[in-house]
């Protein structure tokens, strides 16, 4: 059998750039005479925009340290052990960019046990230990502290969790038998699954204290020397921690049957990571840890070996790293700087994105329209906003006066515009509406000025025709609702010339969004993408499946929401515009729906009524559809929805409208929710041999969001 050291040794082989995370013990004296105490710092020698991580390497350092501390423990040197990280950060876990390198299943499992092997040496120490997390833990980072006695934690901590699920793996360092057995099932699941679920949400140091994760929480400026005076009185016996009994009963089966609901109601059994997790929950019932730790250790290694994980790491690299460095974005020394904004428009969209402009500029946006009613309810929908923002304790009310009196609304683009940067339109979705704007707002702003349109799926090139500087417009499309949805596709016309597209690039830095560069093409890549898969289901449902066959069909995705919800919330008739836009410039792949049509001539918001609480088909809306007698099977719905989607981003990739596939991915999961488990849909079509059936090659190379061959 092998050692934990011999383990490590073969898995730091697989890692050679590893950051190394040292484990520096130094011992001090606890305050009112508690004894000597061996205190172990976590710290890779980089401050805390470079986290604490643990790979092979690092675990071996724990592992030495721990000698250390073992043996002053045994020989009745020290009182007890703390753990705690660099400033600002605990540690956020285990290294992922050694896991992408793992190709063999015995390779994942000595991660798996290496890791277990060295935590839970914390809880066999012959004194109390403790864990202080004093900045943000994730991950391992969490699972570290769990295996100590008690826990404190820091007021100040802005992130915490364990966020494996989510990426596809499961807590396998102890999470997921040692967070149910100290705080329940029921909250276990909340951390371990449901957030992970949830956009992989975050708790913050208070959440963490109310959980019960930790027994103690203390401010941040002081939090070490507050921890360190509480540990004493541990140690003194002056204080003793009192932990509520865990329901063992019925309550345990309730929280992961309920765990169960959630996962397929995020994931419809799509991805395993949740599944699995819940499946160390239940059996952790018994409170035996060790058979916790062997189950965490299988699933870890199934997982790490399986395509999901690697699907969801490539997702995290995308968004962490692809979307701040766009590719293809012109040098940022070219950017010129925004010192005003205008809008035009005052409406819904128009109104979120002056609200957006205001909070991460700071600097003054004015709102125009076509008359002063429209201009006021503009500006008082960001009022009201700043409002919102003030009562959650978001902005206090200095930032609230100021950023109000930054926003004001004017009928006349010429006293509105004259000294504008940077002026974005979302007026109606019509070529000419768009065009006759932009001459308006050429006519009135500086030389320098950029225009963005909003547009979804019209030509910035055919926008920009009748200007006199067509080279300074650039398409500038978010997603609704635009303070959720993180990405932004900056479109370059034939005309756009670097300067301009290099302060778009900067605003939109600024602005937080991950931005994407597109090619001037038709509904660019999100509606595109969106419309065909779409697309798809209506004809379905137009020749004759039933709506229930053609939604459940493409379940096994494990997509946000369904089809045809998703359909509701972009709003039928902005669904059936897209289309049509489309069918013009495509017309032997993109079809317009009668069934659409329909739905949108009668004035209906999508295809289902709540009633019930549930959605059901609203019978008006199935009176309205003419459907053929061709009825499909869910399999061959899914078959047709995913050659179609493959198809239509070959020829994307084609046509140049993005650099490369990764970026069409990017844009599906911070434009449109795609799931960090399919890494977005170009994986996915790998993995299922669609890309190559209907294409002829994989998308990605093999190793790429797959394991290494």
């Amino acid at each position: 059998m092998s050692t934990t050291a011999e383990l490590l040794k073969g898995a730091a082989e697989l890692f050679p750039d590893e950051v190394v995370t040292e484990a520096h013990v130094r011992h001090l004296d606890l305050p009112s005479g508690a004894g000597r105490f061996a205190l172990i710092t976590l710290d890779n020698g980089f401050d805390h925009t470079k986290p604490t991580t643990f790979g092979p390497a690092s675990l071996a350092r724990l592992g030495l340290a721990l000698d250390q501390v073992e043996k002053e423990a045994a020989a009745g040197d020290i009182v007890g052990v703390g753990i705690t990280g660099k400033p600002f950060i605990f540690a956020v876990g285990a290294d992922l960019k050694g896991v992408e390198q793992v190709k063999e299943h015995a390779d994942a499992l000595a991660i798996a046990k290496g890791g277990h092997d060295v935590f839970k040496r914390l809880s066999e120490l012959a004194v109390p230990t403790f864990a202080y997390y004093n900045g943000a833990a994730m991950g391992g980072g969490v699972e570290v502290g769990l295996h100590c006695a008690y826990r404190t934690v820091s007021r100040a901590v802005p992130a915490f969790s364990l966020p494996e699920v989510f990426l596809g793996l499961v807590p396998g360092w102890g999470g997921c038998a040692l967070l149910p057995n100290l705080i329940g099932a029921e909250k276990a699941i909340s951390v371990i699954v449901e957030n992970s679920l949830n956009q992989n949400r975050q708790l913050k140091g208070q959440q963490v204290h109310d959980l019960g994760i930790a027994d103690a929480i203390f401010e941040g400026a002081d939090f070490l020397e507050r921890s360190l005076i509480w540990t004493a009185q541990v140690l003194k016996g002056e204080i003793t921690v009192e932990r509520p009994a865990v329901d063992r009963g019925e309550a345990w089966d309730q929280a992961v049957a309920k765990g169960r609901l959630l996962a397929d109601s995020k994931v419809h059994g799509a991805a395993p990571a949740a599944y699995r997790a819940l499946d160390i929950i239940a059996a952790a019932k018994d409170g035996d840890l060790q058979k916790g730790y062997d189950a965490e250790d299988r699933a870890l290694a199934d997982l790490i070996m399986g395509g999901e994980l690697r699907a969801g790491i490539y997702a995290f690299n995308l968004v962490q790293k692809r979307g701040k460095r766009p590719a293809g974005a012109p040098d940022k020394s070219l950017a010129r700087p925004v010192t005003k904004v205008g809008v035009v428009g005052a409406g819904l969209m128009a109104s979120q994105l002056a609200l957006l402009f205001l909070r991460r500029l700071e600097v003054p946006v004015v709102l125009t329209d076509i008359d002063q009613e429209r201009v006021d309810k503009g500006v008082g929908y960001v009022h009201a906003e700043l409002d919102k923002l003030l009562g959650k304790g978001r902005i206090n009310q200095d930032q609230a006066n100021r950023l109000k009196g930054l926003v004001t609304g004017v009928l006349d683009k010429a006293e509105g515009f004259s000294d504008a940067d940077f002026v974005i339109e979302a007026v109606f979705e019509e070529i000419g509406v768009k065009q006759q704007v932009f001459a308006e707002v050429e006519a009135v702003v500086p030389a320098h000025a950029i225009l963005a349109t909003n547009t979804s799926s019209l030509s910035v090139s055919e926008m920009a025709s009748q200007l006199k500087h067509p080279e300074r417009v650039v398409g500038f499309h978010f997603f609704n609702p635009v303070a959720i949805l993180p990405l932004l596709e900056i479109v370059r016309g034939e005309r756009t010339d670097d300067a301009s597209l290099a302060t778009a690039f900067a605003v939109a830095k600024k602005l937080r969004k991950t931005a994407v560069l597109v090619k001037d093409a038709p509904a660019f890549v999100v509606n595109r993408v969106l419309t065909r898969f779409m697309g798809e289901i209506q004809n379905v449902i137009d020749e004759g499946t039933p709506v229930a066959v053609a939604e459940k069909a493409v379940e096994p995705l494990g997509l946000p929401m369904s089809p045809l919800v998703l359909l509701e919330l972009v709003g039928p008739a902005i669904g059936l515009h897209v289309s049509e836009t489309l069918h013009r410039a495509f017309p032997d792949r993109f079809t317009v729906s009668p069934g659409l049509q329909a739905v949108v001539a009668a004035g209906k918001r999508g295809f289902y009524v709540y009633d019930s609480g549930k959605p059901e088909l609203d019978p008006e809306v199935v009176a309205l559809l003419r459907q053929g007698d061709s009825v499909l099977t869910e399999e061959q719905v899914r078959g047709r929805v995913l050659d179609a989607v493959a198809q239509e981003i070959g020829l994307m990739l084609a046509e140049g409208v993005v650099a490369e596939a990764q970026d069409i991915d990017l844009c599906l999961i911070t434009g449109a929710g795609w799931p960090f488990h399919l890494g977005g849909i170009t994986p996915y079509l790998d993995r299922e041999g669609v890309s190559e059936r209907v294409n002829g090659r994989r998308f990605l190379e093999p190793g790429v969001a797959s394991v290494p061959v």
